[in-house]
């Protein structure tokens, strides 16, 4: 045997290794023989084109899921019409300023229910707003991982509970403590003061105005605040990064860069709840004391409201004017939430135009 080792031998005088099906491929063989595989193999078939008369059709399906969705809004909105047309034919625009509710004089006037579905939303508005917006500020910018899925969970859960519940709460639970740790104590402390003593006269019973309005702020919470919420999140995070790395407080972020990105996320939420409350009905009746006569301007004073008015009154209302002034309530009540969204539509159109403008 040479004295030369294997190992200093050059490899083009190494004996090849013959390949067999006894040993194993290389990866590179295998890779090789894939690719071929990949190269020769036809390629998969693709499913078939719709035709353009399966377009058609969706095309068609969509613009009559539209059309009907408007023929309902115009029905509803004729059937109004046509039920409330004897009070509108004898009271007029009338029928909005007078006061008078009195079915056995058989006359009719919706200016106490139109006050009362106003003043009770406008106070909701104003008490649920800037918590719905600090609960999704904590939300998306300030709570820990660990408490925000929980939290946000049981703000949802809000919304699940019954109207009836929230009624009933309000007038066993909540009216009495409203009554004997915030009327009475304020009527104490502003007795005789001109204007503020008037705003909160009335019996300290714990139901009224501003206890329908406090109810309806908890009830629209929930959807206010998980709106916010949402279109929040939906805030590039590069954006608040790079406000952030400029050294931006979370209230000028929030203010400068979430806020003006969300403005219309913000805006539907809020017309969102502002629309639970015009429209509430159960747990108004509960607590607005279901009073026809407005004696005084106080957020105690007991009231009524159109929906009020509508579920307690309208199944027992005999055909004819009582029964029309009804509807003649609700054919208000339309419009009402009609000119809510409209404003919306227009605020949200000016504040385009200004970024425009701005730019």
């Amino acid at each position: 045997m040479s004295s030369t080792s294997l190992e200093d031998a050059p490899l083009s005088s190494l004996p090849e290794r013959p390949v067999s099906s006894t040993y194993p491929a290389s990866a590179s063989t295998l890779d090789l023989a894939s690719e071929r595989g990949r190269a020769t193999a036809p390629p998969p078939a693709k499913a078939p084109r719709s035709g353009p008369m399966a377009d058609r059709l969706f095309g068609w399906a969509a613009k009559g899921a539209a059309l009907l969705t408007l023929a309902m809004l115009i029905g509803i909105l004729l059937s109004l019409i046509a039920g409330a047309w004897p009070a509108i034919s004898k009271y007029g625009l009338g029928f909005l300023t007078s006061s008078v509710w009195d079915p056995v004089q058989n006359e009719y006037g919706g200016l106490v229910m139109i006050y009362g579905t106003l003043a009770t939303s406008i106070i909701a508005l104003v008490i649920a707003v800037p918590v719905s917006f600090g609960i999704a500020l904590f939300l998306t910018e300030l709570s820990p991982s660990w408490l925000k899925r929980p939290l946000g969970t049981a703000i949802e859960l809000l919304a699940a509970v019954p109207s009836i519940v929230y009624g009933m709460w309000g007038l066993l639970v909540f009216g009495p403590i409203l009554s004997t740790w915030v009327q009475q104590p304020l009527q104490k402390l502003l007795a005789g003061v001109p204007y503020l003593g008037a705003l909160v006269s009335g019996p300290p019973v714990g139901i009224g105005i501003l206890s329908a309005g406090i109810i309806l702020a908890i009830m629209i919470i929930p959807f206010i605040a998980s709106v916010m919420r949402d279109v929040f999140e939906v805030t590039p995070p590069l954006l608040k990064e790079s406000a952030y790395g400029l050294g931006s407080t979370t209230w000028e972020v929030v203010s400068k860069v979430v806020l003006p990105y969300t403005k219309a996320g913000v805006i539907g939420g809020i017309m969102l709840g502002l629309g639970r409350a015009l429209g509430e009905t159960m747990a108004v009746t509960f607590v607005i004391g279901n009073m026809n006569q407005l004696n005084s301007l106080s957020v105690f004073e007991a009231a009524n409201s159109i929906t009020s008015a509508l579920a307690n009154e309208f199944a027992e209302a005999g055909a004819g004017l009582h029964q029309a002034a009804l509807m003649y309530l609700g054919l208000v009540l339309f419009f009402i939430t009609f000119v809510v969204l409209t404003l919306s539509k227009v605020l949200l159109a000016q504040m385009k135009k200004s970024e425009g403008t701005k730019s």
